[in-house]
């Protein structure tokens, strides 16, 4: 019996998929669903053979984020007055973007459908975003009176831009893959074949890659891009001298120099 509840995990090649798992709720959130989430980008994280994350949904959709049905029986994660629901979004929902923050491997959005409000904000939570042609997405929020309540408007803007970020929250409305390729929400449209396998594709590429690199290459991305320039180059100069003296940069240079593929080892 799994131990993940509306929720598949799986490991293959290095690669863990995390499957959002309420078909006929199109992969709407649950409490459930949120501890399986953070307890399984856990397990990903502390399985040194785990390489790479790939997030997707059941059946047709990404997910739908919010339960409205249960939203509008203020039953579950949407129930309490104003100082009890502020709780449950801050050791509810808000645990998955505070743990996407801080995970080091990287993480792929393969959006098989339809991202809106929270859907598209776990979208934005991944490294590397991969939609399906059809796919539509949403900052739902204001149509249903609501604001992006697990920090879409901070994570929207960090991908598109501000001022792209504020038109889609403040207008709720639906774009295709057309726009989201165009103002980079996604980085890929797949046309033809499964998303999932498209994205399978780009997690061996980054997963063939020195592992502790990787990872060190992604947290400098990301903590960069806060810092100025001076403190960007120590944090940069840092982490270099930690890979320069590990044991996969001496296979990555004796690989390219004999001409072969490196068996990089982590």
């Amino acid at each position: 019996m799994s131990d993940y509840v509306d929720l598949r995990y799986e490991v293959s090649e290095n690669i863990a998929t995390i499957t959002l798992d309420r078909e006929e709720s199109r992969n709407a959130y649950t409490q459930g669903m949120i501890d399986s989430l953070v307890r399984a980008l856990d397990a990903a994280e502390s399985d040194d053979d785990v390489r790479c994350v790939i997030i997707t949904g059941a059946g047709s959709t990404f997910s739908a984020g919010g339960d409205v049905k249960l939203m509008r029986e203020r039953g579950g994660m949407f129930e309490g007055d104003v100082v009890h629901l502020r709780n449950q979004y801050l050791r509810g929902i808000q645990r998955i973007p505070r743990r996407l923050a801080r995970f080091e491997k990287p993480v792929i959005a393969a959006i098989n459908g339809p991202a809106v409000g929270a859907g598209l904000d776990l979208a934005c939570m991944c490294d590397i975003r991969i939609a399906v042609n059809g796919a539509r997405f949403g900052s739902t929020f204001v149509k249903i009176g609501l604001i992006p309540g697990d920090g879409g408007a901070y994570l929207l803007a960090r991908v598109v831009g501000f001022a792209r970020a504020l038109d889609m929250i403040i207008t709720g409305r639906l774009i295709d893959t057309l726009e989201a390729e165009r103002i980079g929400l996604v980085g890929e449209v797949v046309l033809e074949g499964d998303v999932l396998t498209h994205a399978r594709k780009r997690a061996r590429k980054i997963a063939e890659n020195a592992p502790l690199a990787v990872r060190l290459a992604k947290s400098a991305v990301y903590q960069s891009y806060d810092l100025g320039l001076d403190a960007a180059l120590n944090l940069a100069a840092t982490y270099q001298s930690i890979v320069q003296n590990t044991p996969d940069h001496e296979e990555g240079l004796a690989a390219f120099l004999e001409g072969r593929k490196p068996d990089f080892r982590g």
